[in-house]
């Protein structure tokens, strides 16, 4: 049996998406960017691509450093 805070935990949708914090393969810039971007993100010194959008999950193209939640 699940009881309390458990239950509105399994009961509450959390969001799948999260935001990262990613490192620039090129220039090394570290950025906070979205998993699931709707259009491509650059890096804002280079302009290297960091992430891919898909129209869904986006294909992440640089180093994650961490996940914030």
């Amino acid at each position: 049996m699940i009881y309390g805070v458990d239950l509105m935990r399994e009961l509450i949708k959390q969001p799948k998406s999260k935001f990262l914090k990613v490192q620039c393969f090129t220039c090394k810039n570290e950025q906070i960017i979205f998993n699931k971007a709707s259009a491509d993100v650059k890096c804002l010194v280079c302009g290297n691509i960091l992430a891919r959008a898909t129209g869904g999950m986006s294909i992440i193209k640089s180093k994650i450093l961490k996940v914030l939640s």
